[in-house]
């Protein structure tokens, strides 16, 4: 069906027919149905406009579609309607398609709701909605839109001042399902390999569904999300050879402090703006967040130091791999210092995961801790540090914490549980678990 055949189907209540949510059909013919958490329980009453902005692959345009859907069966026929952003040209396309969407809802509805997925698509598309809004247009509806960069959150919302109506909170992060969800979902099938088939599949239900099912992540999946990053990456006229230089480099460094400058260099950029630039849009796709050194005396980042750079969506990690890892055996044959890597990113995931439901505003801005003789690897609260350590520990590894970080507390994920005054020890299922 077309959107214009997806409306007409809305306007009559028809949401069970053939091809009106196509990605609903496909779910509910699915054995592993995951459900989505990214801190938006429910869609308000009120009217305003919802930002939702996630990593292709992650569920977004079902999550959407089961609005629709809800909307619907809640408060009838025509209450719900549809727009898609990858089929509009410009602004003034979107522009004259809300408004004849507008136009088709029934004056005594209570509740009308518009949903655009995708509209980070459409160029400018904050003009479109801020012209809407000063019109009036807007004023009695529900706008929910989905896209795939962080960034539009930050200007999407700057363009928008005073027109996203009420609502307490406006701008989600789409975030990859829990580990908790997937071991609830697929825990029977994968036993053991519960764990390193969750790191493979970086949270996404495709991936997921499909390591639960095969045991591998199918190389289209992998095709779909390269070509994702690829197509921004042009789309910023930036170099796919440079990109594919810039992941090589993050992989190879992972786990270790590096500045701008070495990274253009190891890279073969042309200096450290050109390196600036291809991190920050991995970061606007929430793929990478930068992890700045912390001053632990003043309680503040320190962002002219050398960082880390950590993959926040364990997929894409596994798309650039050099080790390629497809299967849950390929992962766990890889050699323990890449292993050490992927369990760091696994921890930077799912903080970010977490400051993104808490509706941090740069979720993806993380901290280590690093002074002449030691170094732990997150700093979670001014005085809570985070550790990741392939292989078992105990407390004496971490005697000298309590004398150089006074007064702080450390945890220890790894392979043993532990709890001793200042530090504890943990496993990442148990971590990921929210232990």
């Amino acid at each position: 069906m077309n959107v214009r055949e997806i409306n007409r189907a809305l306007s009559r209540g028809a949401v069970a027919e053939r091809g009106v949510l196509p990605h609903v059909e496909q779910l509910e013919r699915h054995p592993f149905v995951f459900s989505f958490q990214f801190g938006l329980t429910g869609l308000p009453l009120e009217p305003g406009v919802l930002l939702v902005r996630g990593p292709r692959q992650y569920g977004k345009s079902t999550w959407l579609e089961l609005q629709v859907r809800e909307t619907i069966r809640s408060f009838g026929p025509g209450t719900a309607y549809y727009a898609n952003g990858d089929e509009v040209p410009d602004a003034e396309a979107l522009i004259v398609g809300i408004r004849e969407l507008i136009g088709m809802f029934d004056p005594r509805s209570k509740v009308r709701r518009l949903f655009v997925d995708e509209i980070t698509a459409v160029p400018d598309w904050q003009r479109a909605v801020k012209r809407l809004a000063d019109e009036g247009a807007l004023r009695e509806v529900l706008v929910v839109t989905t896209g795939s960069k962080a960034l539009d959150l930050r200007r999407g919302a700057e363009r928008l001042p005073g027109r996203k109506g009420r609502i307490g909170r406006t701008s989600f992060r789409f975030t990859p399902i829990s580990f908790e969800e997937f071991e609830r979902v697929c825990g029977e099938r994968l036993g053991e390999t519960t764990l390193p088939a969750y790191i493979l599949s970086g949270g996404s239900p495709v991936a997921c569904a499909e390591i639960a099912s095969q045991g591998s992540i199918p190389e289209f999946v992998h095709e779909t999300v390269r070509d994702w990053i690829y197509g921004e990456c042009a789309a910023a006229g930036r170099s796919r050879v440079s990109l594919l230089a810039v992941m090589e480099v993050l992989h190879r460094f992972g786990g270790t402090s590096i500045g701008q400058a070495k990274l253009a260099r190891e890279a073969g950029l042309a200096n450290n703006t050109v390196a600036a630039g291809y991190i920050e849009l991995l970061a606007d796709l929430m793929c990478v967040a930068p992890c700045y050194a912390w001053d632990s005396s003043r309680k503040i980042p320190v962002v002219r130091k050398p960082c880390k750079y950590h993959f926040t969506n364990l997929l894409v990690a596994a798309c650039w791999s050099p080790q390629r890892p497809r299967t849950i055996m390929e992962f766990l044959g890889l050699p323990p210092e890449a292993q050490g890597k992927w369990l760091e990113w696994t921890v930077a995931q799912e903080l970010w995961r977490r400051r993104c439901i808490a509706g941090e505003e740069v979720p993806e801005m993380l901290l280590f801790w690093q002074s002449k003789e030691h170094e732990l690897d997150f700093v979670t609260a001014p005085n809570s540090f985070l550790e990741t350590k392939r292989g078992p520990t105990s407390p004496i590894d971490f005697s000298w914490f309590e004398r150089v970080v006074p007064g702080s507390r450390l945890l220890v994920v790894s392979d043993t549980n532990y709890e001793a005054r200042s530090v504890k020890g943990i496993r990442l299922d148990d971590f990921l678990r929210g232990g």
